[in-house]
């Protein structure tokens, strides 16, 4: 008798905070999860039914921990595409899929990808070495962005004028035109099995100045409703030409012209979908799981509007984590705070994220500083 998505086991690679989230929506449906991660202490470790302790990047490690799953996805893209592929083979169902994590693995594959599908992105040029990068000054100011392993804002380097080229990563890369953007927003998307693609609406991101990392985030982005349906347009155009069977964030840069580029994609849930836990009717984490599960979609209308600010951990702090000014958050309507389980704080590190709902978009703002303000990481 065929399992029905009750009765499946799904194993997921990476065992972090995005890995928790859907955790927390797996509860509300029984199924079980097992987790995959390198770190002994992993957030994920105390929630899940099973934890194994392992490289997401080994063959034997991967192909053992998938043989015991149902069904198999990642909350990382930094995995061993070669196992899973293997396993794909074997019968388990691998979403999204592995040749898809490959391709996404590589930012130049992903950006050939674009201009392959007609899918608007900035002008790029492959660059192999840093010499070739030097070879190419008429090209600034530039972006110059590594094949693989870059996440987080590492990996990158903006190259503003000749004298930065020295700067330049000696390995595998792109050098990406440097877009004069007016916001960047993204969006995320979902497709299941049973063909069903559903989107939501764009959320606007304000990056912090110097770790690269998404500060804040506010939902509905305050962009033309022109805008707004490019950008859903071109979200549903990158799920449908890849096939990707799971949740797919779209980032997007809006230039000061209006035109909508697609800056990266990662195949699983992202920081801009955080708010969505309390904001839309179904959350990023919950749509992760009805995608690769094959259940129905959800609905991922916006119920109010939100402002999500990562609580990072603070500049100049490393060592066992407290969190200083819960109370006083706490004290706030409509605060939710999310904390991610981590032991360990450093600079910069994400160590849980803090949803505002209010009906008033310019408070959301004023409302989304004071609890960055309150709420600091320290050790």
């Amino acid at each position: 008798m065929q399992k029905n998505y009750q009765q499946k086991t799904l194993g997921i690679l990476g065992g972090g905070q995005l890995g928790r989230m859907v955790i927390q929506s797996a509860i509300n449906y029984n199924i079980d999860i097992h987790i995959l991660d390198p770190d002994p202490e992993a957030p994920c470790k105390t929630i899940c039914q099973k934890f194994t302790h392992g490289s997401l990047t080994d063959f034997d490690t991967v192909y053992a921990f998938g043989k015991n799953c149902d069904i198999i996805t990642i909350e990382i893209e930094n995995v061993n595409t070669e196992a899973l592929e293997k396993l794909a083979d074997e019968g388990k169902e691998v979403f999204p899929q592995p040749h898809l994590i490959r391709l996404i693995q590589d930012k130049r594959l992903q950006k050939t990808f674009y201009k392959e599908k007609g899918i608007p992105t900035a002008e790029f040029i492959l660059t192999d070495n840093l010499e070739a990068v030097k070879k190419q000054a008429a090209f600034l100011p530039a972006v110059n962005k590594l094949g693989r392993e870059g996440y987080d804002g590492r990996g990158v380097q903006i190259l503003r004028r000749e004298e930065d080229l020295d700067k330049a990563f000696d390995k595998p890369g792109l050098l990406e035109k440097l877009i004069d953007f007016d916001k960047e927003i993204a969006v995320i998307v979902a497709k299941n099995e049973r063909g069903e693609i559903i989107s939501y609406p764009s959320v606007e991101c304000a990056f912090h100045p110097t770790a690269n990392l998404v500060e804040f985030l506010f939902a509905p982005a305050e962009i033309a409703e022109s805008i707004e349906i490019k950008a859903q347009e071109i979200a549903k155009k990158v799920i449908q030409e890849l096939g990707l069977i799971g949740i797919l964030a779209v980032e997007m840069f809006v230039t000061k012209s209006g035109e909508v580029l697609v800056n990266e994609i990662a195949p699983r849930p992202h920081n801009s979908g955080h708010h969505s836990i309390e904001a839309n009717f179904t959350s990023q984490f919950e749509q992760h799981l009805r995608a690769v599960m094959n259940m129905p979609l959800g609905d991922t209308t916006l119920r109010i509007p939100a402002a999500m600010v990562n609580v990072l951990g603070e500049d100049g702090f490393q060592g066992e984590a407290y969190v200083e000014g819960m109370d006083e958050a706490l004290q706030e309507k409509g605060v939710y705070i999310h904390l991610y389980g981590k032991k360990i704080t450093k600079p910069f590190r994400k160590m849980g994220h803090v949803t505002i709902l209010d009906e008033n978009i310019e408070d959301l703002k004023t409302r989304a500083m004071k609890i960055k303000n309150i709420i600091k990481v320290k050790a």
